[in-house]
């Protein structure tokens, strides 16, 4: 038998966390994703969904995905690396065919599983001018685009050093997302490893008790800055992404287990932390980065008497 699950129509963060609700009541039934009625998708329900899609695999044998209907929708399902990435996961039906020609994502959807990898995606950013991208459209200066190529390094290299297994990268832009009315860029960092808990246990769960669980472990890496390693130094990668992400006012939120921590900006109406989730194995980490609001003008001199402005002698 196959059990159905309609992917909302808004493939985001949310829409993650109900599809891991309703996949997970599938028991030993194969899962038929469809998504017909889908008619936005940012990088992390994307990658959300890729990662749905492996780890509900049962005995070799994959998932069912239908494909958006909407020709538009499922273009841009291709231009995002998705078709290409879910191949090997689903049994895709009506899987739009790629199109030819410069496509506008700032990062496709890219497998992770090696050092390598990572420094490939740092490669494809500089290939797309993220630098000029972020400068022009989001009022970055050249130096916040050099830290953020690193952010993005040390993000995806989380995978590597922590997950234990595969995950997934994916960036893109948008004039608006959700309630911020202006251009953001959308970071989602996916996998499917042992997460922030299975990280940690070895190292720490002694020390909390009872208070153990994955909560616990997501709010002392997060805001405490524990880490596995006992070298001192080591594993402060995190730290530092959300010093970034919080001096450009943008949001991070991780999902690890059944709990998910958040920083929350102003223009963001979540929680700091969220408990009790439908568990999934990993660690699923959201970036969203608002542009930054142009500089006041300079104030004009003030003007002398008979209405000439006034200057400063050297």
């Amino acid at each position: 038998m196959t059990r159905v699950v309609a992917v909302p129509p808004t493939l985001d963060s949310e829409a993650f966390d109900t599809l891991i609700a309703e996949a997970s009541q599938a028991g030993d039934q194969r899962v038929l994703f469809d998504a017909r009625h889908v008619r936005f998708a940012d990088p992390y329900g994307m990658t959300g969904l890729l990662a749905l899609g492996q780890h509900f695999t049962r005995d070799g044998v994959p998932p069912i995905l239908q494909f958006p209907q909407s020709p538009d929708v499922a273009g841009y399902f291709t231009r995002m690396g998705f078709v290409a990435a879910a191949d090997s996961i689903f049994e895709m039906h009506d899987a739009p065919r790629p199109r030819a020609g410069e496509s506008s994502v700032l990062l496709p959807i890219t497998v992770v599983g090696s050092s390598d990898d990572v420094h490939g995606v740092i490669e494809q950013l500089n290939e797309h001018r993220i630098g000029q991208l972020l400068s022009e459209q989001l009022g970055y200066s050249q130096a916040d685009a050099m830290a953020f190529s690193m952010l993005l390094s040390e993000v995806s290299q989380n995978i590597v050093e922590h997950a234990d297994a595969p995950g997934w990268v994916g960036i893109q832009t948008y004039r608006r997302w959700r309630r911020v009315d202006k251009r953001v860029v959308v970071i989602a960092v996916v996998d499917l490893g042992v997460g922030f808990r299975g990280s940690l246990e070895r190292e720490h769960a002694g020390r909390f008790g009872d208070r153990w669980g994955d909560a616990t472990a997501l709010e002392a890496a997060f805001i405490h800055g524990v880490t596995r390693f006992r070298d001192p130094g080591r594993g402060q990668g995190l730290k530092q992404i959300r010093r970034r992400v919080g001096r450009w006012g943008g949001k991070i939120a991780i999902r690890s287990g059944s709990a998910r921590i958040s920083d929350v900006p102003d223009w963001d109406d979540g929680e700091p932390m969220t408990t009790e989730l439908a568990s999934f194995p990993g660690a699923q980490i959201l970036i969203v980065l608002p542009a930054r609001d142009p500089a006041p003008p300079p104030e004009p001199p003030a003007a002398r008497p008979g209405g000439r402005p006034g200057y400063v002698r050297r």
